[in-house]
């Protein structure tokens, strides 16, 4: 049990780094002052790999990490808290509508579309009333967040099944 544990706590280490890494190696700015990049596939693939809580740490803490590096300090906490609600909500409808162990892209689809949604709701509130911006203010960058969460889903749909293909990484996600 005790290594099982270890094993996991290591790949969400490096879960956490892969998001971290991919987040800032592409990051392209977008005219709303954040950037597109493909970070928010493996926030979706940690929390299906790993399960809610060590997904969302390492997604939560890979993204933060990556917001801190990249300057966006103001936007660390909240990032840490979004991405983290983002991969526990798409594990959940991963796990729901992935009951059959054959390989099938829809739920990792789904789940990426409901996580983005989590990232582009979370994203909005803060900025409207945390950051103060107001509802007007924020409402333009939905739109980039939504373009942000297209470019995850399909990283995380394409990554999905090379991940899958590895013996360790099943076994990770079977240990529930």
């Amino acid at each position: 049990m005790r290594m099982n544990k270890i094993i996991k706590l290591v790949a969400a280490a490096l879960m956490a780094a892969m998001t971290c890494v991919s987040t800032i190696i592409i990051a392209v700015p977008s005219p709303a002052g954040g950037f597109i990049h493909p970070g928010d596939g493996f926030v979706i693939l940690s929390g299906i790999i790993l399960g809610p809580f060590f997904g969302g740490l390492a997604a939560g803490i890979g993204s933060m990490l990556a917001d801190i590096i990249l300057g966006f300090t103001s936007y660390a906490a909240a990032t840490l808290i979004i991405k983290f609600l983002a991969a526990i909500i798409g594990v959940f409808v991963f796990r729901l509508l992935h009951k059959n162990k054959s390989l099938n892209v829809l739920p990792v689809l789904l789940a990426g579309v409901f996580g983005g949604l989590t990232v582009t709701v979370g994203y909005f509130l803060f900025e409207s009333f945390i950051l103060g911006l107001g509802v007007a203010a924020a409402f333009p960058n939905v739109l980039f967040n939504l373009v942000q969460n297209s470019f995850g889903i399909i990283v995380a749909t394409l990554l999905f099944p090379l991940v899958h293909k590895v013996p360790q990484i099943r076994s990770i996600m079977e240990d529930k």
